[in-house]
């Protein structure tokens, strides 16, 4: 493992800087939104940044046709509905859900786009997926409220 990560450096730290900076959104969004929903100014830096890569790096040609328009489209309202509900979800939802069925969100993704791409799924996926979602369950239930427990006291 330590080999391919010095192979990948740049993904692997992009990976890792993409977890801390949706670790830090998640948890300072309740804190500083105040209320109000700021997955707007978060879409627009990151539409910014991308933007900006691309001319920098000299991206390629874009090429545009209704079948790549309709996928960018149907890719574009997925993901803003999915912000826009989870950032509902952090400011006025049940956190504890919303991360529990964040770990199946992925598995449901990974099977539309296998579907939508003709590509069949490993059956380690598969196993793979039902484990990270047991997990999720798992965690669910350790760390749910309990109800109090009544002492009971002998009357001597």
């Amino acid at each position: 493992m330590p080999a391919n990560v010095q192979d990948n450096l740049l993904s692997y730290g992009l990976a890792f800087t993409g977890a801390v900076i949706w670790a830090t959104y998640c948890t300072v969004t309740t804190r500083i939104a105040i209320g109000k929903n700021g997955i707007t100014l978060f879409f627009m830096l990151t539409a910014l940044t991308l933007w900006a890569k691309y001319l920098v790096g000299g991206g390629g040609s874009m090429d545009f046709s209704l079948h790549a328009l309709i996928y960018l489209a149907l890719a574009a309202s997925a993901m803003g509905f999915g912000y826009a509900a989870w950032n509902v979800g952090i400011l006025l939802g049940n956190v504890t859900i919303l991360a529990g069925a964040a770990y199946f969100i992925p598995v449901l993704s990974a099977a539309l786009a296998a579907l939508s791409l003709s590509t069949p799924l490993s059956l380690s996926f598969w196993q793979g997926a039902a484990m990270v979602c047991l997990g999720s369950i798992l965690c669910w239930f350790a760390t749910r409220a309990q109800p109090p427990k009544l002492a009971c006291r002998s009357q001597t």
